[in-house]
Protein backbone atom coordinates (compact mmCIF):
# COMPACT_ATOMS: atom_id res chain seq x y z
CA UNK A 1 0.00 0.00 0.00
CA UNK A 2 1.30 3.59 -1.08
CA UNK A 3 1.57 6.08 1.63
CA UNK A 4 -0.43 9.49 0.55
CA UNK A 5 0.41 13.06 1.77
CA UNK A 6 2.89 15.79 1.36
CA UNK A 7 6.24 15.36 0.39
CA UNK A 8 8.48 18.29 2.51
CA UNK A 9 8.87 20.64 0.11
CA UNK A 10 4.75 20.54 -1.05
CA UNK A 11 4.27 20.79 3.11
CA UNK A 12 7.33 23.55 3.44
CA UNK A 13 5.16 25.63 0.08
CA UNK A 14 1.66 24.70 1.73
CA UNK A 15 2.57 26.56 5.18
CA UNK A 16 5.00 29.05 3.68
CA UNK A 17 7.90 27.68 5.35
CA UNK A 18 11.57 26.20 4.55
CA UNK A 19 12.25 22.41 4.48
CA UNK A 20 15.08 23.09 6.98
CA UNK A 21 12.59 24.51 9.06
CA UNK A 22 10.22 21.11 9.32
CA UNK A 23 13.39 19.31 10.01
CA UNK A 24 14.19 21.16 12.72
CA UNK A 25 11.21 21.34 14.37
CA UNK A 26 11.24 17.85 13.58
CA UNK A 27 14.09 17.08 16.08
CA UNK A 28 12.38 19.38 18.55
CA UNK A 29 9.37 17.61 18.74
CA UNK A 30 7.48 19.73 17.47
CA UNK A 31 6.44 18.15 14.27
CA UNK A 32 5.87 14.50 14.70
CA UNK A 33 8.70 12.72 12.27
CA UNK A 34 6.52 11.23 9.60
CA UNK A 35 6.01 7.87 7.98
CA UNK A 36 8.57 7.40 4.33
CA UNK A 37 7.38 5.62 0.92
CA UNK A 38 9.83 3.01 0.41
CA UNK A 39 12.18 5.46 -1.77
CA UNK A 40 12.71 7.09 1.78
CA UNK A 41 10.64 10.22 1.19
CA UNK A 42 8.78 11.88 4.01
CA UNK A 43 5.35 11.34 3.50
CA UNK A 44 3.32 14.13 5.78
CA UNK A 45 -0.24 14.12 6.68
CA UNK A 46 -2.37 17.36 5.37
CA UNK A 47 -2.60 18.16 9.23
CA UNK A 48 0.93 18.77 9.17
CA UNK A 49 -0.20 21.90 7.36
CA UNK A 50 -2.01 23.11 10.29
CA UNK A 51 -0.17 22.68 12.62
CA UNK A 52 2.98 24.04 11.02
CA UNK A 53 0.87 27.43 10.56
CA UNK A 54 -0.04 27.15 14.47
CA UNK A 55 3.72 27.13 15.31
CA UNK A 56 4.17 29.84 13.20
CA UNK A 57 1.15 31.96 14.26
CA UNK A 58 2.68 31.24 17.97
CA UNK A 59 5.44 32.57 17.34
CA UNK A 60 4.41 36.07 15.65
CA UNK A 61 2.69 36.46 19.20
CA UNK A 62 6.14 35.97 20.72
CA UNK A 63 6.13 32.61 22.17
CA UNK A 64 9.22 30.79 22.69
CA UNK A 65 9.11 26.89 20.93
CA UNK A 66 9.48 25.48 24.19
CA UNK A 67 6.55 27.66 24.82
CA UNK A 68 4.76 26.62 21.54
CA UNK A 69 6.05 22.50 22.43
CA UNK A 70 3.52 23.24 25.68
CA UNK A 71 0.38 24.64 23.27
CA UNK A 72 0.77 22.13 21.02
CA UNK A 73 0.10 19.80 23.92
CA UNK A 74 -2.36 21.71 25.48
CA UNK A 75 -3.96 21.57 22.24
CA UNK A 76 -4.72 17.89 21.81
CA UNK A 77 -4.67 17.45 25.70
CA UNK A 78 -9.06 17.29 26.59
CA UNK A 79 -8.40 17.20 30.24
CA UNK A 80 -6.46 20.78 29.62
CA UNK A 81 -9.26 23.72 30.55
CA UNK A 82 -9.41 27.43 29.13
CA UNK A 83 -8.23 28.95 31.65
CA UNK A 84 -4.69 26.99 31.61
CA UNK A 85 -4.51 28.19 28.02
CA UNK A 86 -5.45 31.89 29.01
CA UNK A 87 -2.72 32.05 32.29
CA UNK A 88 0.20 31.34 29.75
CA UNK A 89 -1.03 33.54 27.24
CA UNK A 90 -1.21 36.31 30.15
CA UNK A 91 1.94 35.38 31.46
CA UNK A 92 3.24 36.22 27.68
CA UNK A 93 1.70 39.29 27.72
CA UNK A 94 3.64 40.32 30.84
CA UNK A 95 7.22 39.09 29.21
CA UNK A 96 6.60 41.34 26.28
CA UNK A 97 5.57 44.43 28.25
CA UNK A 98 8.65 43.53 30.10
CA UNK A 99 10.68 43.48 26.99
CA UNK A 100 9.01 46.95 25.77
CA UNK A 101 9.53 48.52 28.87
CA UNK A 102 13.17 47.70 28.24
CA UNK A 103 13.24 48.99 24.85
CA UNK A 104 11.63 51.65 25.84
CA UNK A 105 14.22 52.70 28.12
CA UNK A 106 16.88 51.97 25.54
CA UNK A 107 15.56 54.05 23.04
CA UNK A 108 15.10 57.13 25.82
CA UNK A 109 18.69 56.74 26.51
CA UNK A 110 19.90 56.78 23.20
CA UNK A 111 18.32 59.84 22.14
CA UNK A 112 19.56 61.34 24.74
CA UNK A 113 22.70 60.55 23.18
CA UNK A 114 21.61 61.37 20.50
CA UNK A 115 21.17 65.11 21.82
CA UNK A 116 24.12 65.26 23.08
CA UNK A 117 25.82 64.74 19.80
CA UNK A 118 25.61 68.10 17.42
CA UNK A 119 26.75 65.64 14.64
CA UNK A 120 30.27 67.89 13.62
CA UNK A 121 33.23 67.37 14.92
CA UNK A 122 36.02 64.50 15.26
CA UNK A 123 34.06 60.98 15.91
CA UNK A 124 37.57 61.10 18.81
CA UNK A 125 35.25 63.37 20.86
CA UNK A 126 32.05 62.30 20.07
CA UNK A 127 29.99 61.78 23.20
CA UNK A 128 27.42 59.25 22.14
CA UNK A 129 30.89 56.66 21.48
CA UNK A 130 32.14 57.92 24.65
CA UNK A 131 28.92 56.67 27.05
CA UNK A 132 28.54 53.89 25.44
CA UNK A 133 31.07 52.04 27.94
CA UNK A 134 29.01 53.41 30.66
CA UNK A 135 25.55 51.28 29.58
CA UNK A 136 28.04 47.96 29.93
CA UNK A 137 27.22 47.93 33.69
CA UNK A 138 30.58 47.57 34.53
Amino acid sequence: MELVGLTAGKLAKAAEVNVETLRYYERRGLLPEPPRKASGYRVYPESAVDRLKFIKGAQVLGFTLEEIQELLEMRLDTKTNRADVRQRATKKVATIQEKIDALEQMKQALEHLVHQCHGSGSSAECPILEAIPTFSGT
